[in-house]
């Protein structure tokens, strides 16, 4: 029988070899400095990982949503984060999906080989928040252009980008008969637009995600900036998150591998009362738990990659690995805060900042308590409370 951890063994080593050109002071140099790990990203585009999952014939790698999710993993259990560049492998799905044939031409080449990055997402809005269907970003058709209003917020890296996924409403809420009709999507190339009708504004957070607001006034799109057909986005964009949600908890496994590495690793170094501190079951248990609580979340993640890849429904394993993940890593995160005392707070050790780091993912890219209520309403057939 196959040991979890085994598979894409030739990835996993070659990404271990890119991260270790990459130790915690870099990133804790970049965190005081709340700057764009560029040579990271860089090093992860040379190397072909964030093309993984665009097709051959675009000049991606063609991999499986498996092997995408396990370089996610290697690079957040090396003590690296891939939330800077992770939406390069994901955020294009729409495109290849649900883009026309002169679009994928177009644009899947450039981003599976570095030119152009596509790693701003923009649906999040100051007062909708998840309630995607109530967003309030307008996309106006005028002849042979669409014109862009509204405000998107914790879109990050639209700094960084090239490229913006844009969900924008081009029917207003109260002409739809579904609240999910009347929203488009857009591939907006923000090359040369700012101070044209766009504005990016930095947003400082408790991590180094490079969030921004962005603003539209007035903002002109060439008409075939649309994906797809107009009012059907938000089918386009739900089609997407199950990868998204697989993904982003494969981080959360590489984050909670390193925590109970590290803190394993110091529990048996660590002198007090002349013996080593991980022979308190106080230290000891909790170090354990997370152990088997990310071991049974790997497990649930792996079976949500198979059914996507075989093309068959993976919402109820996908959303309830992203819980049991994003769980894990954070009670695996308090284990080596905890294990290590006031030295977990001292950033040379790098527990704090993958400790912060970690934390996020109890809320995006969904929170728990959506999920939950995705279980309660979708999955064991109980009333909507709302």
């Amino acid at each position: 029988m196959m040991e979890v951890g085994d598979d894409y063994t030739d990835i996993r080593e070659s990404v271990k070899r890119i991260c270790a050109d990459f130790p915690g002071t870099y990133w804790n140099e970049l965190d005081e400095r709340r700057e764009y790990p560029e040579a990271f990203v860089r090093a992860l585009t040379d190397s072909g990982f964030l093309g993984a999952l665009i097709p051959e014939e675009y000049g991606g790698s063609g991999m499986q949503l498996r092997a995408a999710a396990v370089i996610l993993e290697e690079i957040h259990a090396s003590g690296c984060n891939a939330g800077a560049c992770h939406a390069q492998m994901y955020t294009m799905g729409t495109l290849l999906r649900h883009g026309s044939d002169e679009q994928k031409q177009m644009y899947l080449p450039k981003i599976a080989n570095g030119e152009l990055r596509l790693q701003a997402f923009g649906v999040t809005e100051p007062t909708s928040g998840t309630d995607t269907t109530k967003l309030k970003t307008r996309a106006e058709r005028q002849g042979d252009h669409y014109i862009i209003n509204g405000q998107k917020v914790w879109t990050s890296r639209a700094l960084q980008s090239d490229l913006m996924l844009l969900l924008a409403r081009t029917t207003p809420y109260d002409q739809v008969q579904k609240k999910s009709d009347g929203l488009s999507v857009f591939l907006v190339d923000m090359r040369g637009l700012i101070g044209k009708g766009l504005e990016i504004r930095p947003l400082k957070a408790m991590v180094n995600h490079n969030a921004t607001e962005v603003f539209f006034d007035n903002l002109k799109i060439p008409a075939d900036s649309l994906i797809g057909e107009e009012g059907k986005g938000f089918r386009y964009i739900l089609d997407g998150m199950n990868a998204e949600r697989i993904l982003v908890a494969s981080e959360a496994i590489g984050d909670a591998r390193w925590f109970i590495d590290t803190a394993v690793k110091y529990a048996n170094e660590r002198q007090v009362f002349d013996r080593p501190i991980s022979m308190n079951q106080g230290i000891q248990f909790p170090i354990a738990r997370a152990y088997t609580e990310m071991r049974a979340a790997d497990l649930v993640l792996r079976k949500a990659a198979t059914l996507f890849e075989q093309g068959k429904p993976c919402g109820e394993d996908a959303n309830i690995g992203k819980l049991l993940a994003s769980e894990a890593s954070w009670h695996a995160g308090e284990a080596c805060l905890q294990t290590h005392g006031g030295f977990g707070f001292a950033s040379e050790y790098h527990v704090e900042r993958k400790w912060r780091e970690a934390r996020l993912l109890q809320i995006a890219p969904i929170s728990t308590n959506l999920i939950l209520s995705y279980v309660g309403q979708h999955v064991l057939g109980m009333h909507r409370s709302f």
